[in-house]
């Protein structure tokens, strides 16, 4: 059973975190977000991911803000543990680099906007048309260069610039409505 709106504070007893309580409501949680990323993790890598959740809570137990839900902490943690092991076991070279770029426990609550605002993103993304949704998923998320988006489209390189100059200033607009910065 997950609970979703339970705050973090439900889970402290006498100033103690409740990390079995914690574990019995949110391990399937914690699952079900290893299992949507579309990456194939072995039985143990999603054991140790899950048990270095619970590990991360109880080691920042005195970090976590307590009016908070408790599953926006747990997504963030366990998002975070997901990239770390995807790109080790990938060898990326400098995976310090990565790590700086984690989210942190005391800036969770930024993420979890973020996880939203991204939501959104996602959202409208699915709205476009074929093109320009490829598009953008290629420079922005496979971080490809515009020239080769260009020669995979057979576009000009000025109308690829183009598209996605079309689609940032559409997805400021749906942000700007929807309460969100658009910083892209």
């Amino acid at each position: 059973m997950i609970v979703k709106n339970r705050k973090i504070d439900d889970y402290f007893i006498n100033d103690m975190l409740q990390i079995e309580n914690l574990m019995n409501d949110y391990t399937n949680y914690i699952l079900k977000i290893i299992r949507n990323f579309s990456i194939n993790l072995s039985e143990e890598d999603t054991e140790e991911i899950i048990l270095d959740v619970f590990l991360a809570l109880w080691n920042n137990h005195d970090k976590l803000v307590r009016d908070c839900n408790m599953s926006a902490y747990i997504a963030g943690i366990t998002k975070n543990l997901i990239k770390k092991k995807y790109k080790k076991l990938k060898n990326v070279e400098n995976i310090e680099d990565y790590d700086e770029k984690l989210v942190s426990l005391d800036n969770i609550e930024l993420e979890y906007s973020e996880t939203e605002k991204n939501r959104a993103i996602l959202e409208e993304i699915n709205k476009m048309d074929k093109d320009d949704k490829e598009i953008f998923i290629a420079y922005y998320y496979d971080e490809k260069k515009i020239k080769e988006i260009a020669i995979t489209f057979n576009f000009s390189e000025a109308k690829v610039k183009s598209k996605l100059f079309r689609i940032r200033k559409k997805l400021k607009k749906v942000l700007k409505e929807r309460g969100y910065s658009y910083d892209r």
